[in-house]
């Protein structure tokens, strides 16, 4: 397989390699791996979010409450820091 990234990409890459003591092609394998792991870990989170929503195991609460309430919290907050 090949790769094409920018020079910046890869002058960071090199870098990186040349710290760490790895190969360019091994740096690219973990960060790859790194990443598809996390991609899936965030997948599973959001449908396990949404199966809660749908089962009604969990609340939503409309934005306007959530919005006025970080209001009167950042209003409270200006008052005391006003103090």
């Amino acid at each position: 397989m090949e790769v094409r990234v920018t020079p910046e990409t890869e002058r960071k890459l090199a870098e990186f390699a040349t710290l760490s003591g790895l190969p360019t092609d091994e740096v690219v394998e973990a960060a790859l791996t790194g990443y598809f792991d996390e991609l899936a870990e965030t997948r599973d989170m959001l449908d396990n979010r949404y199966d809660d929503i749908k089962s009604g195991k969990v609340n939503l609460i409309p934005g306007e409450e959530v919005e006025a309430y970080f209001r009167e919290k950042s209003a409270a907050l200006r008052a005391q820091l006003g103090s």
